[in-house]
């Protein structure tokens, strides 16, 4: 189910959201320019938070979501 139709599983954002210093190491890895700031989430700016993910990237949103959803 994706109650906030984010894109997401919210059972895969759930999780995302109990490992998120992992996540965000993992991320790092992924995409070394990304800052701690870069990867700073605030409720409700899902999409403003993947866009700016996207111009740092250079990915599209739909692959930085299934790489998210494949890794965690």
């Amino acid at each position: 189910m994706d109650a906030n139709n984010n894109g997401i599983d919210d059972s895969t954002e759930l999780r995302a959201r109990g490992n998120w210093n992992e996540i965000k190491g993992e991320t790092k890895k992924k995409w070394a320019n990304l800052t701690d700031d870069d990867l700073t989430y605030e409720e409700g700016k899902q999409d403003e938070w993947f866009g700016n993910l996207q111009h740092k990237t250079g990915e599209t949103i739909d692959d930085i979501k299934a790489w998210f959803k494949r890794t965690f």
